[in-house]
């Protein structure tokens, strides 16, 4: 018996969880750039920027299933054992969830930072900023994930 069916389990607790939160959280910023957009359609590059950062938790869930599809025989390679199939599930949680998560919240405090670039497109700069610390967290469970999933025995990098 080979570990396959929870490698698998494992890029798709990254890439669809870490999606969901990224999907959410644009959606919601892009529905409030839309309004704004109705009233000013010159702020169409700022509203660009401040509607994708929620994007970036899809990527890096992408990149650790990714990963987890090329070492796991799927992408090419050997099947993994039971024990790194599991090992893969655990590293996955970290991205798809933290990236569930974070896309949440960077999607509010994006819909907040349009919302207030709409009353003065001066505060760019600041709703760039509080959006991004949002990204912080989102970096921290990608690393996690990245360090779990190429620290698996058996991997050649």
């Amino acid at each position: 018996m080979n570990g396959m069916i929870f490698a698998i389990l494992a890029a798709t607790i990254a890439t669809v969880f870490a999606g969901i939160g990224s999907a959410k959280g644009v959606g919601s910023a892009a529905q409030t750039s839309m309004g704004v957009l109705s009233e000013d359609s010159s702020m169409f590059g700022k509203m660009l920027v401040l509607t994708l950062l929620p994007g970036t938790q899809g990527l890096y869930g992408f990149i650790v299933g990714f990963l987890i599809m090329i070492n796991c025989g799927i992408l090419g390679g050997e099947a993994p054992t039971v024990m790194q199939g599991l090992s893969y599930v655990a590293a996955s949680l970290a991205i798809g969830i933290g990236g569930m998560i974070s896309g949440f919240a960077q999607g509010k405090a994006a819909v907040s930072g349009i919302s207030m670039c709409a009353k003065d497109e001066k505060n760019f700069s600041k709703a760039m900023v509080s959006i991004t610390l949002v990204e912080i967290y989102a970096l921290l469970a990608f690393i996690v994930s990245l360090l779990m999933v190429i620290s698996i025995p058996g991997i050649k990098m």
